[in-house]
């Protein structure tokens, strides 16, 4: 045979004359094993985020060109999709007659993506017979960066729009919204539906006429550290309070607030001072607001000299099921209770004239308004847990990072500290190992 592999013998170094040779064979293969546990370099580095991170429990749907091979959704359900650069497409949802059912669509650009500012996605849903039952459309506007934004479809049981009360398939419909300047490039998507069933007892149909509208004073004093999740199904839980954390340009942060019927809700992101660095950054910080089901609410956006700058959102109505027949989208957005996240990006674009980071975020929440009682549902969602409260969830939004581990950090750092501790057993081993081999070589040494 060609191959040598005889020449190794490694049981001859055991036997052999030379206890110089066996001790480099066994510090070799100690250190081998040294090596293999400890953690490794790219293994530290993993924890570089991405632009979004998907549900868990996303389940894989491709969109179809056309309503005869649309993927099927389920209410309750989070999916994970792309949507191409040009064209419609299409996914279907069977619906009953009774209950009002929302998709959100998730849209992510790949890091490094061109966006201009009308581009931006559209979601559109048609009954059987191809009449409209609604359609949102989001762009970037001025923040022109590479950001996840999302639109939502619903199907509402309303007498404005009987075409779409029946019971039977509906088409969801996803589509670019592009320029002659944009870049036809596939991005990712996350879709989630959800339904809400009906009143026990049919109430107001008209939006409520007055509310509070004042902006509250601002908190005062320092934050507390609370690391923002990367997608809607990691958002970290915030109550009352001011939150810091570090943001880095380009990154998106998710935080979710507990919002029972009755409260209202204001928001401030600010960003610290800059270290060095000049110029200004158009649309540098981006606050944007998502309810329940992740329906575009409202954003501000803010721009950066370098000095410190805040994005804020403009006062919002208290929740209330009857917000739903309200004109403006912005307030009927706020139609059930439930967590509402609040999303904040700080664009790329800062980068090129401050550097890479990080930066300061503090993310300021008040809450007014005192809680009611639900409106009475005749039925359960899907989820379950959509449109209520529990108490952990107030527990987890005031309590602080060190107690849940918000944002994973926890999690993570308990992970590290297991690799490293492992690794460092490892390490003493192999010296307690070394050490003893060392007293039995000399002492065979001596007895030839």
């Amino acid at each position: 045979m060609r191959r040598r592999t005889a020449r190794w013998r490694p049981a001859r170094m055991w036997r052999g004359s030379s206890p110089v040779r066996a001790r480099a064979a066994t510090v070799a293969a100690l250190l081998l094993c040294a090596t293999a546990a400890l953690p490794t370099g790219p293994a530290l580095a993993a924890g570089t985020p991405g632009p979004y991170a998907f549900a868990p429990d996303a389940r894989p749907v491709s969109g179809g060109a056309s309503t005869a091979d649309a993927g099927a959704l389920t209410p309750g359900a989070t999916y994970k999709s792309s949507l191409p650069g040009a064209g419609e497409t299409h996914y279907r949802i069977d619906l009953d007659d009774t209950s009002d059912a929302y998709v959100s669509v998730t849209a992510v650009p790949a890091d490094g993506s061109t966006i201009h500012a009308g581009d931006g996605i559209k979601v559109s849903v048609r009954d059987a017979q191809g009449h409209s039952c609604s359609q949102d459309t989001e762009t970037f506007g001025v923040v022109r960066s590479p950001r996840p934004i999302a639109a939502w479809g619903m199907r509402e049981i309303s007498a404005d729009r009987p075409r779409c009360e029946t019971a039977g398939a509906y088409d969801v419909i996803v589509e670019r919204v592009t320029t002659a300047e944009s870049v036809p490039d596939t991005w990712d998507l996350e879709l989630f539906a959800a339904t809400e069933p009906p009143l026990k007892q049919a109430g107001e149909t008209s939006a409520p006429e007055t509310w509070d509208s004042a902006t509250p004073d601002p908190l005062t004093g320092d934050g507390e550290r609370r690391k923002g999740g990367a997608g809607f199904a990691s958002a970290v839980p915030v109550g009352e309070g001011a939150w810091t954390s570090d943001i880095r340009p380009g990154r998106t942060l998710f935080y979710k607030v507990p919002l029972d019927w009755g409260r209202q809700l204001h928001a401030t992101a600010g960003l610290g001072a800059a270290d060095g660095g000049d110029g200004y950054a158009v649309g540098a910080l981006n606050l944007a607001l998502y309810n329940p089901v992740r329906g575009f609410v409202d954003d501000a956006s803010a721009n950066y000299d370098g000095s410190e700058k805040a994005a804020e959102l403009d006062p919002l109505p208290p929740v209330a099921y009857e917000n739903r027949y309200a004109g403006p989208d912005r307030l009927g957005a706020m139609r059930f209770a439930g967590s509402y996240y609040l999303v904040v990006h700080l664009s790329a674009t800062v980068a090129e004239r401050y550097g890479d980071g990080p930066f300061e975020l503090t993310l300021r929440v008040q809450e007014g308004g005192a809680a009611q009682a639900g409106p009475g549902y005749a039925g359960e969602s899907e989820p379950g847990d959509v449109f209520q409260l529990s108490a952990g969830d107030r527990e987890a939004a005031a309590a602080d990072e060190a107690g849940n581990g918000a944002g994973g950090g926890g999690i993570e750092n308990a992970a590290l500290t297991a690799l490293a501790v492992g690794g460092i057993g490892a390490g003493t081993l192999v010296l307690v190992v070394l050490g003893v081999w060392a007293v039995v070589a000399r002492r065979r040494v001596g007895a030839l």
